[in-house]
């Protein structure tokens, strides 16, 4: 069992099975509203080892593929590029290390940095369960305005925003851009967590970035202020303490997320990019997309358009439109 994913979930089982579920219930149940809200914190959320399992266990799955999908469409913008080196910050138990060995493999030089000592220690014992992994650097650090970020090609921050005050946001960033060739930036899918992403990636732009993913450009994003927000979302495999703590059957649920992917290489955006769930209709599907002269618009792909229409109807939210190979003589759905 090599894959990354795997290696995760049987290390994330492992981990439940010494914790009293009820325990780790309420932990989670804490942490929900804590991760979820929008008021900063100057002190680690995570403050001791059953803090940690019951995070590492609920959210992992979840934030590595919130990454891993934002990293999928990044790599798609630069194919043939692998990140030589790797800085998480604010990394926790280093989800999104996994997600960047999911979507390059291989080893590189891995530094995660952040304040919650139990959280760095339990991502180290993790990681001993995946090869490209067992070397990495696991650093306390104040995230904040006092930040320094080492040179590195690929430098991700994902669900740390939400727990800084604006000053120490701008300053994240600012150190993530100073450090890197390509900065991966992931939040909760809400209209909170979209507003941090897009001053994110205002700053990003501003700082000589160009915007690779999800965005087809690098200009202002075409959504009205409090109409609406950019998200995604992520499948995530359901674990027995999931259930219980949603008190849920399904065996899965979706992850929603906003994320920006901006690098100083040169960058094939997507032509366009699928914003909403399609809407499958009889002999016809509608698509909302962002497009690249900076405004969103429904496309109405029908039979008609022969091998467009089949893409169509694979097509979901958060992939690039048209399809590569698709029928390019008609890729406006018209």
């Amino acid at each position: 069992m090599n894959d990354p994913a795997d290696l995760l979930r049987a290390a994330l089982a492992d981990l439940v099975d010494g914790l009293p579920p009820r325990q780790a219930a309420q932990a989670v149940e804490r942490l929900i509203g804590t991760y979820r809200g929008d008021t900063p914190t100057d002190a680690p959320i995570l403050r001791d080892r059953a803090d940690v399992v019951a995070y590492a266990a609920y959210r992992m799955p979840a934030t590595f593929a919130a990454v891993r999908s934002a990293l999928a469409a990044f790599a798609d913008a630069v194919p043939g590029w692998t990140p030589g080196s790797h800085v998480d910050v604010g990394g926790g138990t280093g989800a999104a290390t996994w997600a960047v060995s999911d979507t390059w493999g291989g080893s590189r030089p891995v530094t995660v940095l952040d304040w919650a000592e139990p959280a760095l220690a339990l991502g180290r014992e993790i990681a001993a369960a995946h090869p490209g992994l067992r070397d990495a650097r696991w650093q306390r650090s104040r995230i904040g305005a006092a930040l320094t970020v080492d040179k590195a090609d690929l430098v991700t921050v994902s669900y740390v925003l939400n727990e800084l005050t604006p000053a120490d946001r701008t300053a994240l960033v600012d150190a993530a851009a100073g450090a890197a060739e390509a900065v991966v930036i992931v939040e909760a899918g809400t209209p909170a967590g979209y507003a941090r992403v897009i001053e994110a990636r205002d700053r990003l732009v501003a700082a000589g970035f160009r915007v690779a993913a999800p965005c087809p450009h690098s200009a202002a994003c075409p959504i009205v202020p409090g109409t609406d927000w950019c998200h995604f979302a992520a499948r995530v495999s359901r674990s027995s303490l999931h259930r219980q703590v949603k008190s849920g059957s399904l065996a899965y649920e979706d992850e929603k997320f906003s994320y920006v992917a901006a690098t100083r290489l040169p960058a094939g955006p997507a032509p366009s990019r699928v914003v909403r769930r399609p809407q499958i209709r009889k002999g016809q599907v509608l698509l909302d997309l962002c497009e690249p002269d900076e405004r969103l618009e429904r496309r109405t792909v029908t039979k008609r358009h022969r091998d467009l229409y089949k893409a169509a109807r694979d097509a979901a939210w958060g992939d690039a439109w048209p399809p590569a190979d698709g029928d390019r003589v008609d890729e406006r759905g018209r």
